[in-house]
């Protein structure tokens, strides 16, 4: 059920966009770009949940299983139902590319992004230690 979720991944690594930090998904994905339906949805959800997320990103052939969740749960949640990863694309990558750390002034930095709050956070590469040389 990781289809969906690696591919964005990938995605988001090759553009330099960032994936939303605040949404959750899950499909299976065909080699022509098709998302196709997967189990546990209800347990999906509830553990999206659990971890504080609010969007969940669901194949479009699993809307009938939002039955199983609790309709409270199915209120306060937010749900993109999808049939091509041209949608989960959409919906889950920010529009705006990651700044490289050749263009900004901290050269340490392997890359600085912006938060949700729009604070700049640098990103760097582990180091190896003096004994793993």
């Amino acid at each position: 059920s990781a289809g969906v979720t690696m591919t964005t991944a990938i995605v988001s690594l090759l553009t330099g966009k960032a994936a939303k930090h605040d949404v959750a998904m899950t499909g299976e994905i065909t080699l022509r770009g098709k998302v196709m339906p997967i189990g546990g949805v209800k347990e999906k959800v509830l553990a999206a949940r659990r971890a504080g997320i609010k969007t969940v990103i669901l194949p479009e052939k699993n809307k009938n299983d939002l039955d199983d969740v609790p309709e409270d749960l199915r209120k306060e949640m937010h749900f993109i139902f999808v049939d091509t990863i041209d949608q989960v694309i959409d919906a889950a990558l920010d529009r705006r590319k990651v700044n490289n750390a050749g263009k900004r002034e901290n050269k340490k930095a392997s890359a600085v992004v912006k938060d949700t709050d729009h604070h700049e956070r640098a990103l760097y590469k582990r180091k190896k230690s003096d004994k793993d040389k």
